[in-house]
């Protein structure tokens, strides 16, 4: 049998699964929270203190700080490239609301929460240029991405296993730095959104952990070729109006490792989870290629640890349009 015969055959198998998984891992409508749940409710005469709490938490924010805010918003922005990428999977059906479609639908509404809520808070802060902001979300939209998947499922599941845990301790992090300048608005929301992030992880670990179970080498080469390539985050193709596609990025992610809201380590500390969880120090009944590649992935860690530890971090802060040089606009 083909290889994508095989993938397919594989994930009809998991398909027969996938309302246990939203079951599990992701929350109804009715009882899931609401960006309005975190917000000044406009409807009330007192909204304004709630407007002014914002602004004035505000603050005590750093210039970094609101540029990593800014870019991870950005980057939940861009939802509709996300979605119509997993659709496009092989074995995935455009139609209807069942199986796979079911669960990528379900997830973005569950995604599509956490850029309405921080896009929100940016507006009501009044600390940045949310025209600018916006037009880097139209741009990263219109843009499109590479994340080097291609429609291989295998591949995809491995991106988001990633990503994923990537963008919980991003907002994680920033939760906590807010906290200790005492924003408490912006800390919970980031708390949150940073939960839901960890139910979406935990989800497609286990969609490649029940895919190893029926088609181990295979998975375990498009393990190899995800890192060999390097997971992509979605902020890679950020750019600010006038500039080229990803120019932002490389700042943005030196902000980041600055304030040690996701850092080389994390990456790397990513990767050793992956592996202890999907135990590939102990599977066996590989192809001699899928050993091989096994015995790459329990090695990369290590190596990975040596590079970064060569790597500096440059300290002088760059401006971005989003948001002004004394951090008021």
């Amino acid at each position: 049998m083909a290889l994508e015969n095989i993938r397919l055959e594989v994930m009809k198998t998991v398909e027969k699964s996938i309302d246990s998984f939203v079951d599990k891992y992701l929350i109804p409508v009715e009882d899931i929270w609401q960006p309005s749940d975190l917000l000044p409710d406009l409807q009330q005469e007192n909204y304004m203190d709630g407007i002014a709490q914002i602004r004035e938490e505000a603050k005590e924010l750093g210039y970094d700080f609101w540029v990593v805010l800014v870019a991870d918003m950005v980057t939940e922005e861009a939802l509709p490239t996300y979605e119509s990428w997993l659709m496009d999977m092989e074995g995935v059906s455009q139609h209807g609301q069942d199986g796979w479609s079911k669960w990528i639908r379900h997830w973005t509404g569950e995604e599509n929460r956490h850029g309405d809520a921080l896009n929100k808070y940016l507006y009501l802060s009044g600390r940045v240029d949310m025209r600018e902001i916006e037009k880097t979300t139209q741009y990263l939209i219109s843009d499109g991405f590479d994340i080097g998947t291609g429609r291989d499922p295998y591949r995809n599941f491995i991106y988001t296993s990633f990503q994923e845990l990537a963008t919980n301790i991003s907002h994680k992090r920033v939760g906590q730095l807010a906290k200790k300048k005492g924003n408490k608005i912006l800390s919970k929301m980031c708390n949150v959104i940073a939960g839901d992030e960890m139910r979406h992880h935990l989800a497609y670990r286990e969609f490649v952990k029940t895919i190893f179970e029926y088609d181990p080498s295979e998975m375990m080469l498009a393990f190899q070729y995800m890192m060999k390539k390097k997971i992509v985050m979605p902020a890679q193709f950020l750019r600010e109006s006038g500039e080229g596609i990803a120019s932002a990025f490389e700042n943005f992610s030196n902000a980041a490792q600055r304030l040690g809201v996701y850092t080389t380590y994390d990456y790397i500390d990513i990767l050793d989870k992956l592996n202890d969880y999907w135990e590939i120090d102990k599977m066996t009944s590989l192809t001699d290629e899928a050993e091989k590649a096994r015995d790459y992935l329990m090695k990369l860690p290590s190596r990975m640890t040596r590079i970064a530890e060569r790597i500096s971090i440059p300290q002088d802060l760059t401006t971005f349009k989003w948001v002004a040089p004394n951090g008021v606009i």
